[in-house]
This record gives structure tokens, sequence and C-alpha cells, in this order.
């Protein structure tokens, strides 16, 4: 079943270009994916390892300002930007790692969150490298193997194409032996350390991995937007993509993709029908968080299994009753 649901959404995604008819509802596609490929990174962290983040969104703006920063300044190519700024938001990630894992519960929380206000305050203040508020602009999309990127059907395709990778290798990883012993972690901690498992050093490498995913998603914001601002570093980024994680459902393959295209489509959408189109955002999360507890995709999973529960019960063969003397 899962297979043949994950079949469908890629023939979909393969086609909704042509089904869409218009550039806008492409574009509004391709912000989904990318809003996709961050919760994903994210998830990691809340979902799996139970270690809540407020400061994800300063990976996804340090791999953009690092990369624009180097192709503007500098004239590096999008190639070797693109593996700079990898590299350098995963040596952040596992520095910040190494701060933030000292502590647990809330005071993680808060160490992330002070973590991701130093650098929205770096990109901010210091003017220099980072244009303060104006950011850097001018960027360009990179033109892989002589095509367009510029063409919003080709980015589309080109950030489908990244989309399905990462989502196909955080797949392999969080159901691998290691992505057992993540969840191990969350779970039962103590009864992992008791068994030999080295439960900081299983998260400080979730933690390092779910920096480098943000990584990966802050190469296509830049790409797709061609500037970077210091929004995207801000508290507000990170606390949207946390309630992306966790109203399509945290610990889920499919939760986060869920969830970023809710708040897309309310983003976007909505608010072209709607002037206080955030009090009707706050309210959809209310509902979630009231009437379906751990996110949309696990509220329709136990749909189905309430939905499937009388007809085996129909189906289901009597018990035989022995004559009593």
């Amino acid at each position: 079943m899962k297979r043949a649901l994950c079949i469908v959404f890629i023939g979909v995604m393969l086609c909704l270009p042509f089904l869409t008819g218009g550039i806008y509802y492409t574009n509004l596609a391709s912000q989904v994916l990318i809003a996709a490929l961050f919760a994903l990174s994210l998830n990691l962290l809340v979902g799996y390892a139970g270690l809540v983040s407020l400061g994800h969104a300063g990976y996804l703006g340090l791999s953009a300002y690092t990369s624009g920063w180097l192709m503007v300044h500098l004239g590096w190519g999008h190639l070797a930007s693109a593996g700079m700024a990898l590299a350098v938001t995963t040596a952040m990630a596992a520095l910040f790692g190494l701060i933030a894992l000292r502590a647990a519960g809330i005071s993680f929380l808060m160490i992330t969150l002070a973590l991701g206000q130093i650098l929205w305050g770096l990109a901010y203040r210091w003017t220099s490298v980072t244009g303060g508020d104006n950011g850097i602009s001018g960027l360009t999309r990179p033109s892989p193997f002589g095509i367009n990127l510029g063409n919003a059907n080709y980015f589309y395709y080109f950030t489908l194409l990244v989309f399905l990778l990462v989502w196909g290798a955080i797949t392999v990883w969080v159901q691998s032996p290691f992505g057992a012993s993540i969840s191990g972690t969350k779970d039962q901690p103590r009864r992992m350390s008791a068994l030999g498992f080295n439960v900081w050093l299983i998260r400080w490498c979730t933690f390092v991995v779910s920096g480098f995913f943000g990584a990966v998603a802050g190469l296509m914001y830049v790409y797709y937007h061609q500037f970077i601002s210091p929004h995207s570093l801000s508290l507000a980024n990170s606390a949207e993509m946390l309630l992306m994680v966790i109203a399509g459902g945290a610990g889920t393959l499919s939760g986060p993709v869920v969830g970023a295209a809710l708040v897309l489509l309310l983003k976007n959408v909505a608010s072209a029908y709607i002037d206080r189109w955030i009090m009707l955002l706050g309210f959809v999360f209310i509902f979630i968080v009231l009437f379906v507890p751990g996110g949309i995709v696990a509220g329709l999973a136990r749909l189905r299994r309430f939905a499937s529960a009388p007809a085996k019960s129909i189906g289901a063969s009597p018990v035989p009753v022995k004559d009593v003397p």
C-alpha cells in the first residue's frame, strides 16, 4: 500500500506542471518542495531523536549566505560555492551540536534558540559581508548540463529531483540499524546507555546530519529566490518549520511533506481570499493539536484502521463454543 501511494505521489508530482497550467502554481510547488526539504531535516531531530530545536533556520540561512557571498564577492561558480556552503554549514552544525547537546529538554530548546539568534544577529549587523537588511541580491541559478533553470518548469523538476534524493536518503537512514538506535535514544535513553550505546554520540551524529540536509534546503532556497536576507535565519522561520513538522506528523517520513504543503498553501492561496489568514493558520494548528494528536499523517492512519476494523470483524469466522455439561 505504501509503495503504491509512493508511486502515485511521484507520478502526480512529475505531471504537476502540466496539470496546473500556470507558472504561479509551478513556482508554488517548488516552494512546497523546498519547505518540505527543510522540514524533513528538522524532523530528524524532532521526530526521531526527540530534540526540539528553535534555531534550525540558522543552517538554511548560513548555507544560503555562504553560497551567495562566494558567488557575488569572490566570483565562484555554483558547484564550488555549493560545496563550500555545505561544508561550512555542516561544520557549524557539528560545533553547535557540541554546545547544545550538553543539555536536554527545555534547556536544549533554549540553547538552539540562542545559537540561531546569534547567526541572525550576525546576518543583520555584519553589513559589510551580509548586506544587513538589504541582503545579498543579484544571484543566479545554476545551469547543470546547459539546462536553463530560470525556466519555472525546469527548476521545478530540478527541485523535485533533489527532494526525492534527500527523501530517499533519509528513508534509508532512519530505517537502518543506526536509525533504530536514534529512536531508541528518544524512547529509552537510559536503557540504550545500559546496553552499551553511546547516546550522546548518536544524537550528535543526528544533529550534524540534520544540519547538512538543512544546508541542502538552504541552497535550494537561495536558488529559487536568487536573494537572501536575515529573515531566512529568523526565529519566525524556525518556528514555522517546526509547525510544519508537528502538523504533518513528527517521526514520519511523509508528515513534514504534508505539513509543508498545508502551511504554504494557506500562506499563498488562502491569503488571496482571507485578509486574516494568519488567524486561520492558528485555528488550523489548534484543531490539529486538540483533535488530531500526532499530526495529520498519524490521524489518517488511525482513521484507516478504524474504517477497516468493522470489515475484518464481519469477515472473521465465529469462535466455536464448547457445550457445557
